[in-house]
């Protein structure tokens, strides 16, 4: 739940401003990562405002200088290792019920991004029709180095890039956790709009409707991502053992100093993950999800990684040895 330092205060806030629904993430000391205490909030809040006429549209916004740094995994870990399973099993069943119900949601829905959007950041916003960025904004998943795997639907849209469908492409940004950076995020249709900042671009989306964005938006710039995809679309598929032999050369290089800290597990597993979902849709994608989490969070690689990663801060994760693929590949679809 909360840490003890914030329970005085509401670490989201809910609110109707003539006919936008609101949400503000404030939870800043922890990068607005999700927890219950904000989970939950904006899932009651996305229900009730879906089926009220006043409310035309959406709007999703940090009030602090980083959207949201994902899931809160420290959350996770010590409930698991208090025993409590189900809750954290709970917990993620909603997250990814809430990602469908964004991206099926009938009106805008808009999110406004500046600074970190990782995980499940990334899954309370992406999945929206109006995905809006600032130059210093940068999405990533960098779940294999806390040994967990792509989740939070990112394991579909990331291989369904409107501007760049590609399952190399998808898989490349889910194994390694590179960092898109705005212009990526743009050339890639992850993001819709890039604005200077966002002063005042609420107050505008709330008094003009989405409208408004397209008066805002700027022309991106060069794309780093860009150079790489004749380097990933047709090798970054299939099992994480067809992958690494693969990693040579260029790509190697571009590859191998982002995967150094992976969980081997969580490598295999987000492979087999990214490349059953090449057939899924939006729906099917997080079924598998849940059921891989399922199994991955029974696993010692993911209290340790998070120990490494986010607890102690040490990053010296002691992760087991490579399973083999079948381990994951008979609990996914």
């Amino acid at each position: 739940m909360s840490e003890s330092n914030e329970n005085a205060t509401q670490p989201v806030k809910i609110d109707v401003v003539q006919s936008t629904g609101v949400v503000t993430l404030d939870r800043p000391k922890a990068l607005n990562s999700l927890n219950p205490d904000i989970l939950y909030p904006i899932i009651e809040a996305l229900h009730a405002w879906r089926e009220d006429d006043a409310i035309e549209q959406v709007l999703v916004q940090s009030s602090g200088k980083h959207f949201c740094a994902g899931g809160d995994v420290r959350y996770a870990r010590e409930q698991i290792m208090a025993g409590n399973h189900d809750g954290v099993d709970e917990f993620f069943r909603r997250e990814y019920e809430m990602n469908y119900l964004i991206s099926e949601f009938p009106k805008p829905y808009i999110s406004l991004i500046s600074g970190v959007v990782m995980g499940g950041g990334l899954g309370l916003s992406a999945h929206g029709s109006h995905f809006v960025v600032t130059p210093d904004a940068f999405a990533s998943m960098p779940e294999m180095n806390i040994g967990y795997f792509t989740d939070v639907g990112m394991s579909w849209t990331l291989q369904n890039l409107p501007k760049h469908p590609s399952q190399g492409l998808g898989t490349f940004v889910a194994l390694t956790g590179y960092r898109l950076k705005a212009n990526d995020m743009m050339a890639t249709g992850l993001a819709t709009h890039l604005v200077e900042s966002l002063d005042g671009v609420a107050e505008r989306v709330i008094n003009e409707g989405v409208g408004a964005l397209d008066a805002m938006g700027m022309e991106h710039g060069e794309a780093e991502i860009e150079s790489m995809y004749s380097l990933v679309d047709g090798t970054f598929a299939g099992p994480w053992s067809h992958i690494r032999e693969q990693l040579t050369g260029e790509l190697g290089e571009l590859a191998n100093p982002l995967l150094k800290q992976a969980s081997p597990a969580s490598l295999v597993a987000s492979a087999e993950l990214m490349d059953a979902n090449a057939k899924h849709d939006l729906k099917g994608s997080l079924d598998n999800e849940e059921r891989l989490g399922l199994k991955i969070r029974r696993e010692p690689d993911f209290l340790e990684g998070v120990r490494a990663v986010l607890v102690d801060k040490s990053n010296d994760a002691d992760f087991a040895p490579e399973p083999g693929p079948e381990r994951y590949r008979k609990v996914l679809d």
